[in-house]
């Protein structure tokens, strides 16, 4: 088998070999995990631009690729009922965090995560139900 080197494909060999070298740097020295994470969210403002960023380039290429927004979604659906699997032993944890987190000040510093939100699941509801 060869690799075809469509966008499709790139998304899906950067995400394999980046969460490749995650759980590999896990396995062997957690620590250093630790040190990335930090780094890399080192400026919180840097991080949440270049994921929106890398996040619309994406959704370009597999809408370009001739996925709907519904099949974007349902894998949506289950990316997040996968990663609850990882994060459900924290449960604690996450109940903490939410109370400390979700308030009126929070809400406001969300608006354009809220409104992307937002626009996706109109999107994806037009495309339903249009």
């Amino acid at each position: 088998m060869v690799f075809e080197s469509s966008a499709i494909n790139i998304i899906a060999l950067v995400l394999i070999v980046v969460s490749a070298i995650k759980i590999v740097v896990i396995l062997v020295k957690p620590g250093a995990w630790v040190n990335v994470v930090k780094k890399i969210w080192s400026s919180p403002m840097m991080m949440s631009g270049i994921s929106l960023i890398l996040g619309a380039i994406v959704l370009y290429y597999l809408i370009q690729s001739g996925l709907t927004i519904v099949q974007i979604m349902a894998v949506t659906a289950f990316v997040a009922l996968l990663m609850a699997v990882g994060i459900g032993m924290y449960a604690n944890e996450v109940v903490g965090m939410a109370k400390k987190l979700l308030n009126r000040k929070m809400l406001k510093r969300m608006w354009l995560y809220i409104i992307i939100w937002i626009a996706l699941l109109v999107w994806t509801a037009y495309a339903l139900f249009a």
